[in-house]
């Protein structure tokens, strides 16, 4: 039996008319109608009789009805029918798809045609093109709550309904509660389907993406849902994304979820989107000045250099977490004894994330995301210094449209400039420069005589393994190793050092051997 819904409202006959007299008295720019409460209408307050008058005022009973009453009385009419849904089949007899978020889309380019002072006929037919481009589909967590009735049952505490209608109908299927990265490929799945071809929107297209809260999804849930689409859309389907809106624009009263619309995107309608409103709800800071960088690179079919690109990530890696107890060892002799352990984090989360967001085809964006990942998993001062290795050699490659290798040992070097920059180590400090400034001198001479730069590499690796080794025989002049004794120091190498030297090594190793496996 289904629960008394709970509602701060007064009687439920009077919610949307007091729920409008809040509306004005909240946004100066909106006035009543003439024949408000009975006429529920809000429109702009610097509209005078006239201005507009392609824009009929009468009492709105419903769209078909208020067309023809004002075609009977003199006015010319156009209707646009917004049909977005994706949920159901496109062939729905007479009663046709449903209109859902893509809605708004819509009505922003025709109020911004209308604005603009264009004719009715062309406003409707910008309208009508903008309709066609268009695809929407929600989920949700629970139904709404109509004011002075009871809380819907429909949905179990463990289930979610796919493809409902704003009015709280059901919806085209309940499935049990997923996280909302599953949820997310499933909807752009269905929306982009090239079987039902809802949408015109292909490999290589660029979007509007609209996700729309339903009612009492926190703006947190929202955001994290786009995240997700806008990932997926360039990384699976090499969709890039012209405008990102994000928030709830048409709602359901109370009800838990969200829609994502995809509107393909053009220089017309992005210019409609990009016109000053003042519509309360609209994104704010959205009004022609919209910069927004690219993030993440589409991605291309893989190639034999990505492959072998992220072979040699994995190998790394998995390297670090081979030697996790040596390097919990050696640093429980010189340091605190968790080096294994951090480094340990960083190498999980990376062949985690790698799974799902590094564009492989952008070196240099995947050396930032992974840069990104180890501050986040890592932590502390070696979380740090990692990071500041990677945005260094970020910034070095970053505008390189086919990297070689002499671009990696350029790289390199500013990563290691970057980093006894910030750290303040040098060669001989007992660091991981000790294993990285030999690799990086070795690379550099082996490349400028013409080396194959595999071998250059496999011989830079070399360096770094003696690099680090021979840091048994240094005094500490930065980290906590700086505080132990020299004799204590000599019965270990310092791990950091030894960290890299072992990353390095099994990265140039894996390319070595993709490159023999390739060989004919």
């Amino acid at each position: 039996m289904a629960a008394w819904g709970k509602k701060l409202i007064n009687y439920p006959k009077d919610v949307v008319t007091q729920f409008i007299e809040g509306l004005v008295e909240t946004y100066p720019g909106l006035q009543y109608l003439d024949g408000f409460p009975e006429v529920k209408v809000v429109l702009r307050s610097d509209v005078e009789f006239g201005t507009y008058d392609k824009n009929y005022t009468g009492d709105r009973l419903s769209f078909g009805l208020a067309a023809e009453e004002a075609k009977s009385e003199g006015y010319k009419v156009e209707m646009v029918i917004v049909g977005d849904d994706c949920a159901l089949s496109p062939t729905r007899g007479i009663a046709g798809r449903r209109g859902l978020a893509g809605t708004i889309l819509v009505n922003k380019v025709a109020g911004a045609a209308a604005d603009a002072g264009l004719p009715l006929e062309e406003v409707a037919e910008q309208a009508r093109h903008a309709s066609k481009l268009v695809g929407t589909m929600g989920v949700a967590l629970s139904g709404c709550t109509l004011p002075g009735q009871g809380t819907s049952d429909r949905l179990g505490p463990h289930q979610m309904e796919l493809g409902l209608e704003i009015h709280g109908e059901p919806g085209a299927a309940v499935i049990e509660l997923q996280p909302v990265d599953a949820v997310v490929t499933r909807v752009l799945k269905q929306i982009l389907s090239p079987e039902t071809q809802y949408v015109p929107i292909t490999r290589g297209d660029r979007v509007i993406l609209l996700t729309n809260g339903l009612g009492a999804t926190p703006i947190m849930e929202l955001m994290i849902a786009t995240r997700k689409t806008v990932l997926e859309l360039q990384l699976v389907y090499d969709i890039a994304t012209d405008r990102v809106y994000t928030g709830s624009f048409m709602t359901s009263l109370d009800m838990q979820g969200f829609s994502i619309s995809l509107m393909k995107s053009d220089t017309a309608i992005l210019k409609c989107l990009d016109a000053s409103t003042k519509a309360p709800c609209w994104p704010a800071g959205t009004d022609g000045d919209w910069q927004k960088p690219a993030k993440i690179a589409v991605p291309a079919p893989p190639s034999c250099a990505m492959k072998s690109d992220k072979a040699s990530i994995e190998a790394g890696a998995k390297e670090i977490i081979r030697i996790k107890d040596s390097l919990n060892e050696w640093d429980s002799k010189v340091g605190d004894g968790d080096c294994g352990t951090t480094m340990y984090r960083g190498a999980i989360a990376i062949l985690e994330d790698m799974k799902k967001c590094y564009p492989m085809n952008d070196a240099a964006e995947t050396v930032n995301e992974i840069g990104a990942t180890v501050r986040r998993f890592m932590g502390g001062t070696t979380g740090i210094l990692y990071d500041i290795l990677c945005k260094a050699a970020y910034a070095s490659l970053k505008g390189t449209k086919k990297v070689e290798a002499r671009h990696w040992a350029h790289a390199l070097q500013s990563s290691i400039g970057a980093i006894s920059k910030y750290g303040g180590a040098l060669e001989g400090y007992r660091t991981m420069l000790d294993a990285l400034i030999p690799a990086s001198k070795i690379l550099r001479e082996r490349l400028e005589a013409g080396d194959d730069p595999l071998d250059a590499f496999i011989v830079s690796s070399e360096a770094a393994l003696t690099g680090a080794e021979s840091t048994r025989h240094m005094q500490a002049q930065a980290g906590r190793s700086s505080y132990i004794a020299a004799d204590k120091l000599a019965s270990a190498p310092d791990p950091g050092a030894m960290a890299a030297a072992a990353w390095y090594r099994a990265a140039a190793l894996s390319l070595k051997s993709m490159s023999c496996h390739s060989e004919p």
